[in-house]
């Protein structure tokens, strides 16, 4: 079962457990007054009713018999067992509030909330859950608890610097699905309120000229707290910065905003107030910078003092305005479609859907061919066919014939038959689009091969854009495939998100405005690194590329670019230096995952150094770093400063150093063998970082036919074994273990009369070890046959026979008479 199948079930599980919750007077566990309910086309609906939709707490209960009102007791029925897997019960919420800092195309998240452990007794405690839904392509910059006294909180470091002796073994968080994080907080009493901040950042969506924010925020009722004089206050704050110098106009919104503050490219506004029931409808708003035409400019950053690159930051936009007498650029498009035997069911289903529509948008004058590719090469045409009606039905019809799951996955000769494809492109935009979900072999030299194909191109060259299907494929390969095809990379981590993001990602890369852009400055400076290194097009959304640099910047500087009707055109950007634009927040994240892709394809050790020292300056895990949480009841900032200390964090004591490593944070360079072996692409929760040599080596007896027998495992399972079973299996393995003895006392020890003394005392053993009432034994029996010596004597010898026949023959039966015949 999936982790956020076994989550729904056992939040079910849960609320079941929860009625057995005494409210006093009012016995409803629900508010007596229900939530509003929210306006049309702004109700959100997970896949399944138990998967928040919004940040929660859950208890979590093992013991049944610990459940009830803390301040109202009452007689509970004594449960039997416990819960196998623990149940989740959700917690009763008793504040909120979220504040959203949009920063060009960033959106920076901040919830804080309080939650009241209101099922369990005060004499008793439990751990407690966190579950926060995030967006699109979002990252867990950090998270701060505080209950009971004690605070905790999340801190990225280095892999060298983890230990695992020092981590708790408990499932201590990660993602259990893409965009659904989860984090456990220990031993909490009762009774107790958890105050809660939670931070993370998403992309922002752009479509018709508008920026769109979606923020998870649709609570169920059973999280109102059951007394009705507790107040309940609800405060969104949100803060626009465009960085751009233009008017900003708030589109839409799911909340009646007020308008705090307005500056020229700025805007602030609040929503304060005291509710019946929570929220009960997503936190979603959209917003214009208002241009009539392409516009750009550049902002330039100096370091800070604690910044680790002392170089200059720099960020240069580009808007396509709002001019719709702009065109777009003809397309020449190549599908490359991975149809591998690992792609069954769900996945080439929905990528399918996703094709059948981008071919349906394509428009007059645009030429398209499709190629599905595993061992071998399946092509729609021989050439580029136009995109007419007819020829799109019959393209539909094809996919619908070919598109089977089922060979293994080559993408190096689908690739170089789609150049060969787009050879000799005129006054279009040549774009291939490789869709796949494994990984293979000869990544890197793929990637070296296209460089040089597209270097010899000129400047029409083809635009390669990837996309990544589920786990098992090497994203940072495609990401840069797609850098060096100067096309649009994206994933899809979750089988029902295909179809989604595939539509806006062809939608997007199809849309091409301006093309070969270039800038003049990059060749004047003393030092210049871009991300992303390709200057992509200008499609019909901002283009925001950042980096850093070292020299002199002059005032203005000039963009050069194709335009659709293949006209030049010079875009004059103005420099804007800033002090307080919070440029090095807003790129981290890009900067990482563009840095991890050079690491990967470079082998460099010293990048791989660059991305650990800028995923822990920004507290974003990267594949070189992991996240802990960490009690810091000392003080935050004193805590995280013994954990950036090397020596100490390895040699400190556990009990003093609590921290529990938070897994499923990093995605991996993809998993060649799942692909060669065709398993069933890969969703859910994300992988753990691959550097974790010694865990991997600690578990990798879980493996094969030793998966049930190796240490852990064994431990783990009798740890769940019922007690009289153990007592059982132990006494009959000592039974075993001691009539194995006769045959080794026959081989080895015993000769004639001694023979049968061994076989008295295994037999006794045996008998006294089996859950079995024991044979009387006579009076006149032997006091200590088991002590017998070899040397006693012959005398000694045949007395112990004969005291032995006569103990023997009291159990009665053939082997007894057998024994003393002997």
């Amino acid at each position: 079962m999936a982790d956020d199948e076994a989550f729904a079930k056992a939040v079910e599980d849960g609320l079941k457990l929860a009625k057995r919750v005494y409210a006093g007077k009012d016995q409803r566990f629900a508010p007596q007054v229900p939530a509003p309910r929210p306006a049309a086309g702004m109700e959100r609906s997970p896949e399944s009713p138990f998967l928040p939709a919004a940040p929660m707490v859950y208890a979590v209960i093992a013991d049944p018999a610990i459940v009830d009102n803390p301040d109202i007791p009452s007689y509970q029925p004594h449960v039997h067992g416990r819960c196998d897997p623990p149940a989740l019960i959700p917690l009763h919420m008793t504040d909120i509030g979220v504040e959203v800092d949009c920063i060009l195309d960033s959106a920076f998240v901040a919830v804080r909330g309080r939650w009241r452990v209101h099922c369990v007794m005060r004499t008793r405690s439990c751990d407690c859950r966190l579950v926060v839904p995030m967006g699109e392509q979002d990252s867990v910059l950090g998270i701060e608890v505080e209950v009971d006294g004690r605070t905790y909180t999340t801190q990225v470091i280095e892999l060298e610097d983890h230990n695992i002796e020092n981590t708790a073994k408990s499932e201590g968080g990660g993602f259990l699905k893409p965009q659904l994080f989860s984090l456990t907080i220990p031993q909490v009493n009762g009774g107790s309120d958890i105050s809660i901040r939670v931070r993370w950042s998403q992309k922002l969506i752009y479509k018709d000229d508008q920026f769109f924010v979606t923020i998870p925020f649709n609570f169920p009722e059973y999280v109102t707290p059951l007394a009705k004089i507790v107040t309940k206050k609800e405060k969104i704050q949100l803060n626009v910065n465009s960085g751009t110098g233009k008017e900003v106009v708030l589109q839409k919104s799911s909340r009646p905003l007020k308008e705090r503050s307005r500056e020229v490219g700025k805007l602030n506004f609040l929503y304060e107030a005291l509710v019946e029931g929570w929220s009960n409808q997503d936190l979603e708003f959209s917003f214009s910078v208002y241009s009539n035409d392409l516009f750009g400019g550049i902002l330039l950053k100096s370091p800070t003092a604690y910044d680790g690159d002392q170089r200059d930051i720099f960020s240069l936009y580009l808007f396509p305005g709002s001019n719709q007498k702009r065109k777009a650029f003809k397309n020449e498009v190549v599908f490359v479609v991975d149809i591998s035997g690992s792609m069954q069911g769900k996945p080439i289903e929905n990528v399918k859907s996703a094709l059948t529509t981008s071919i349906l948008e394509l428009r007059p004058g645009d030429y398209f061919d499709i190629i599905a590719f595993n061992d071998e090469l399946h092509s729609f045409s021989s050439c580029l066919e136009p995109a007419t009606e007819d020829v799109v039905e019959n393209a539909i019809q094809w996919m619908n014939k070919n598109f089977v799951a089922e060979g293994g996955t080559d993408i190096m000769h689908p690739l170089n038959e789609a150049i060969g494809l787009l050879s000799s492109t005129q006054n279009s935009i040549p774009q291939i689009f490789l869709i796949t979900d494994g990984a293979v072999e000869d990544e890197r030299n793929i990637c070296h091969t296209i460089r040089t194909h597209l270097a010899n191109k000129g400047h029409m060259s083809p635009r390669i854009s990837t996309f990544g299907i589920g786990s098992y494929c090497n994203h940072y390969f495609l990401k840069m495939l797609a850098s060096i095809g100067r096309g649009q990379y994206d994933a899809a981590y979750d089988a029902d998100l295909i179809e989604k993001h595939m539509a806006r990602w062809f939608h997007r890369a199809l849309s091409a405005m301006l093309a070969n852009i270039t800038i003049d400055i990059f060749n004047d400076l003393d030092e210049v690194e871009v991300y992303p290194t390709h200057i992509p097009d200008l499609l019909r959304c901002p283009l925001i590329i950042s980096g850093r640099c070292r020299g002199n910047f002059p005032e203005t500087l000039k963009a050069k670019g194709i335009l659709a009707d293949m006209s030049d055109i010079i875009i004059d950007l103005k420099v804007q230096h800033t002090k307080d634009f919070p440029l090095e927040k807003a790129f981290s994240k890009q900067h990482i995952d563009l840095l991890t892709a050079q690491a990967w394809f470079s082998e460099s050790k010293l990048i791989q150094e660059k991305v650990t020292k800028l995923s822990i300056q920004s507290s974003i895990p990267s594949e070189y770093t992991c996240m802990v949480f960490l009690q810091t009841d000392t003080g935050k900032q004193e805590a995280i400063k013994q954990v950036k200390k090397k020596d100490s964090w390895k040699h400190a004591n556990p009990k003093e150093n609590l921290s529990v490593l938070v897994r499923r944070t990093a995605i991996g360079f993809g998993d060649i063998i799942a692909t060669t072996e065709n398993h069933p692409t890969g969703f859910g929760g994300l992988k753990e970082p691959e550097t974790f040599d010694v865990y991997n080596k600690a578990v990798g007896c879980c493996n094969g036919i030793a998966y049930c027998c190796c240490c852990p495992c064994f431990i783990k399972t009798c740890s769940k074994v019922n007690d009289q079973l153990v007592i059982a299996m132990t006494q009959l393995c000592t039974a075993l273990a001691c009539l194995a003895c006769s045959e080794c006392c026959t081989e080895l020890c015993c000769d004639g009369s001694e023979y049968l003394i061994c076989v008295a005392e295994t037999r006794s053993l045996a008998l006294a070890a089996l859950p079995l009432p024991s044979p009387p034994t006579s009076s006149s029996g032997p006091k200590s046959i088991g002590h017998l010596d070899k040397g006693q004597g012959k005398e000694k010898t045949v007395i112990a026979r004969d005291e032995l026949a006569n103990t023997l023959k009291v159990g009665g039966g053939d082997d007894d008479e057998g024994l003393t015949k002997g």
